[in-house]
């Protein structure tokens, strides 16, 4: 996976912002107004629990793209490389497509495939209600490395692109590439809520960041044959 694969990644965490809103947005919401009241006055003393939060959600993704890229080494190792490297960038290419169409809301097929992942959040949900109200970083901390394993389309379709990397290093790098690009909404989110709900809403803003994702999903299989 080259810087093409990075860059990418980091655009599609960017744009899939409009998704994160809908997502994610009641998460950021509930997590907020869940610190103790002084902390919530104050920005910079929100802050540490904001940055922890993602960093927990950061770290599930990108063991969740080590374990994908491993998987793709193996599925490499089982063809001839030359097939085995298009069979990926096919798959990837055309997972990004259904991600643009999910995105821009044309094609909603994605939204099955969270249903799929329910069965795992069912299992690590009770955790996560063990630790809140949130307290501490620490705190903060584990309950953002639970929140990194909701059943998300826009996450799943970067994970089967990390398979593409057929290396665990690589599929670690690219998810940490895409969890750089959702870091910026993320954050502003809860500062921002009522705008970034509005822009979420507007159906243009949905469909050119669709229709970009289902570009790179284009030129993705472009590469490939």
């Amino acid at each position: 996976m080259n810087e093409y694969g990075y860059l990418t990644a980091f655009l599609v965490g960017l744009l899939g912002g409009v998704h994160c809103v809908g997502m994610c947005g009641g998460i950021v919401g509930a997590l907020t107004l869940g610190l103790p009241p002084e902390r919530r006055k104050r920005l910079a003393a929100m802050v540490p629990f904001q940055l922890a939060y993602n960093l927990g959600r950061i770290t599930s993704y990108v063991v969740a793209g080590a374990i994908m890229g491993a998987l793709g080494m193996v599925l490499a190792q089982l063809l001839p490389v030359y097939y085995a490297q298009r069979l990926l960038l096919v798959l990837a290419g055309l997972f990004m497509i259904l991600l643009g169409l999910y995105l821009a809301g044309w094609w909603m097929l994605l939204s099955r495939v969270e249903q799929l992942g329910g069965g795992l959040w069912k299992r690590l949900e009770p955790f996560s209600r063990r630790l809140i109200p949130v307290r501490s970083p620490v705190q903060a901390l584990m309950v953002g490395a639970l929140w990194g394993w909701i059943p998300c389309g826009l996450v799943y379709s970067m994970l089967v692109t990390a398979v593409a990397t057929g290396s665990a290093l690589k599929g670690a790098g690219l998810m940490l590439a895409f969890a750089v690009g959702t870091l910026p909404n993320l954050l502003l989110m809860g500062v921002l809520a009522g705008a970034a709900a509005r822009l979420a809403r507007s159906s243009a803003v949905r469909r050119i960041a669709g229709t970009t994702v289902i570009l790179f999903g284009l030129y993705t299989l472009w590469r490939a044959f």
